[in-house]
This record gives C-alpha cells, structure tokens and sequence, in this order.
C-alpha cells in the first residue's frame, strides 16, 4: 500500500526531485509549490505525511507548521522540513516550530526516501525499484 505524501516547495527542480524520488519507491505524491494551496489540499484529502519547504513567499514553512499543528484533522500528520537553512541552531529552531523531522538540502536522493520513511509505519514504507 502506497504512503501519500503532500510535498510542498516554491523550487519547481526541488518539487520534481522529491516527488520523483517518492514515486520511484512506490509512494503517491503529490506535489505543491504554494503554501496556502498545501494548507487546503492537506485540509481536504488524507496524507500519511507532509514534506515542506521552510524558505518559500507568502506562507512560510513556520507558519504553514504552526497552522498543521493547530488544526486537529492534521496535528497528528508527520510534517518533515526539508530545507536548507543549517545554522547552528536552525535545526532545533526548526523542530520546536511544529515539524517532526528535518531533512537538509541539497537533498541526498539516495537516502531522502528512508529519511522520509522513517516517519512512516513500516506497511507504508517505499519499497526499492531495484530488489
């Protein structure tokens, strides 16, 4: 059974890397590259995990955290950061703003499927195209 994952991210090469990546392992993604339009989507159909951005305009990843923690339907959805922000302190910053994970960019593709999937119960993970 595959996972469905809402990835949200304003760089359409970023959102294209994920969601590739996330298909090839079998997943359903779906891909979204404006914040507000990620906040409907996510209110409006059932995904067993988000992945976002946190550097985008308009709505920023804080934000966009803040309102999936807020809202009951969604709180208990895994939302995973995938950023680029690697200051010191940005990762706790990050993690204490709402999101359960934190993955950083550029994105290693080997391994951003079983970064993702280790938010996910084992009879959602990806499984390999190459086994």
């Amino acid at each position: 059974m595959p996972a469905r994952i809402l990835v949200i991210d304003d760089n359409r090469t970023n959102l294209d890397l994920m969601t590739y990546l996330l298909k090839a392992f079998g997943h359903d993604p779906v891909g979204i590259t404006d914040a507000t339009a990620a906040l409907e989507q996510a209110r409006s159909k059932t995904f067993d995990a988000i992945v976002s951005d946190i550097l985008m305009p308009g709505i920023d990843g804080f934000s966009l955290a803040r309102s999936f923690k807020a809202d009951p339907q969604l709180q208990s959805t895994p939302l995973i950061a995938v950023t680029a922000l690697a200051m010191a302190g940005d990762r706790e910053r990050i993690l204490a703003s709402g999101f359960n994970g934190y993955i950083s960019k550029p994105i290693d593709p080997e391994r951003f499927v079983s970064q993702v999937d280790a938010f996910l119960p084992e009879d959602l993970r990806g499984k390999n195209p190459d086994r």
